[in-house]
């Protein structure tokens, strides 16, 4: 612990241990909105698969595949020079299987075995090691083993005997490599671009020590493959950082089940301990529940004591059982039937499907429902995805209330809605809207990206566009 201290000091943090939730990271000094208060890089990584990814840049374009292994992939010679230390063995041990097995190596299994792979490299000194960057770091993780159920432990299981049967290391037992597969799972970050898109996974050391908050001080961002943690607000010196390790948007009760689920915590933040306070039973009652029946008020409901269906509390106008059923079993084998024959292209028959839930939610739920956003978000994709930009705006508009409603002032979603807002605002010559879009995304993306990000200079670059041309249909008008 002494030689972490002494590792994150200098950059105004200090590693804690604290009786309630274990190590965290606490600053030593002040941190304003937009500075970053660290920056590290992976101790391993791997791209996803949902699309060909460079192992040393995650691009996706001009790719050659590696000869040997048939797995990996590069954009050119520098980033293969880059990797080649720790592919050089993970090469050689994806050679050793046959074809088929290769096909189920997933990117779990990779980030597992390049794991071991550059554990064994630091201890045979061929590459460095420091107390931030080791495997002492990784081992001293939490796993959640014994919170596991029996099929999650049985996948572990599974898949700890595929990196066993890749690596071929006697020395190393299923049970290990199974815990390391947990603690993977709870600490290991998504990496994602710019516009949070996901990119691939990486294992960040320090970065896994910052506890999570649904009204966190900070925000965890990407710059390739270097993960960067910003304020977001004034931190005074001694207060804990804290990041988002989920999306905020919904009730208390959605994000304690999945926090509970997925990371085996109850969330204690200032969100979280008012659970139960009337303010956010009306919150969670508008993000997920019913509207009112009357049009005219904007009343959110809860369940009668009688159990015959929920009351507005505004107006007090009874929704009975029996109407929400209905409404939410058409909504349900729409969507059903919208996955069960989603096909890619047709998108004139997304658009007519996901209308037609939009319509019953719009008849069942809050305005402000989550629920509807994200529909409204899937018809926002597609529209965006045909060039119908006309409509496309009057739905990302739409969104905008609900994304304001949801998300702190400063987060990135927020600030990416604005963006594409403004993008499509000037594509569709309205000049001083998207001035007025690209300036409110650039006041939050400033302080959650930086200003020196290739996206951002691009950003600040539309923004300058936008106003020269505002300019000049001024002077044409005066002329």
């Amino acid at each position: 612990m002494e030689e972490l201290q002494n590792a994150v000091k200098d950059g105004g943090l200090a590693v804690s241990n604290l009786p309630e939730k274990g190590r965290c990271l606490l600053t030593t000094k002040n941190f304003y909105p937009g500075e970053v208060i660290l920056r590290q890089e992976p101790y391993v990584c791997v791209p996803n698969n949902t699309v060909s990814r460079c192992d040393g840049c995650f691009a996706s374009e001009s790719l050659k595949k590696c000869s040997a292994c048939q797995v990996v992939w590069y954009c050119g010679s520098t980033c293969q020079k880059s990797e080649w230390k720790l592919h050089r063995l993970e090469c050689i041990a994806l050679s050793r299987l046959e074809k088929e097995k290769r096909k189920a190596v997933t990117p779990s299994i990779r980030l597992m075995v390049r794991l071991y792979l550059r554990r064994k490299l630091q201890n045979e000194m061929f590459i460095p090691a420091s107390v931030t960057d080791s495997c002492n770091f990784v081992e001293a993780l939490v796993s959640h083993l014994k919170d596991l159920d029996e099929k999650q432990l049985v996948l572990y299981a599974q898949m700890a005997s595929l990196v066993h049967l890749i690596l071929q290391w006697p020395e190393i037992n299923l049970k290990e490599i199974a815990e390391n597969f947990s603690k993977l799972a709870c600490n290991a970050h998504t990496i994602c671009d710019c516009e949070l898109r996901p990119l691939g996974t990486g294992l960040y050391p320090i970065v896994s020590i910052i506890n999570h908050s649904c009204l966190p001080n900070a925000v965890l961002i990407f710059e390739g493959k270097s993960s960067v943690v910003r304020a977001v607000e004034h931190i005074p010196e001694g207060a804990e950082v804290s990041i988002a390790y989920i999306d905020i948007a919904g009730s208390t009760m959605t994000r304690q089940k999945t926090l509970k689920e997925q990371y085996f915590f109850t969330c204690t933040c200032p969100r979280c301990i008012k659970a139960g306070q009337y303010n956010d039973i009306q919150e969670s009652a508008i993000l997920e529940g019913y509207r009112c029946k009357d049009d005219g008020c904007n009343g959110f409901l809860l369940r009668d004591s009688d159990d015959k269906g929920f009351i507005c509390q505004t107006c007090g106008l009874l929704r009975s059982k029996e109407e929400v059923k209905r409404i939410v079993s058409e909504i349900t084998a729409i969507s059903d039937k919208e996955l069960k024959y989603k096909s890619p292209g047709n998108h004139d028959e997304a658009i007519s499907q996901y209308k037609m839930i939009e319509k019953l939610q719009m008849e069942l739920c809050h305005p402000f429902s989550i629920s509807l956003m994200r529909t409204r978000e899937e018809i926002l994709k597609i529209l965006m995805e045909v060039g119908d930009w006309r409509e496309a705006l009057a739905y990302c508009r739409l969104t905008i209330p609900g994304y304001q409603r949801v998300y702190p002032e400063l987060h990135p979603l927020l600030g990416l809605q604005y963006y594409t807002c403004g993008k499509i605002e000037w594509l569709l010559g309205y000049t001083e809207d998207a001035i007025k879009s690209l300036t409110r995304a650039i006041d939050i993306l400033r302080i959650t990206h930086g200003t020196n990000s290739p996206f951002m200079k691009e950003l600040m670059m539309k923004l300058d566009e936008a106003h020269a041309e505002a300019s000049y249909n001024l002077s044409s008008k005066d002329e």
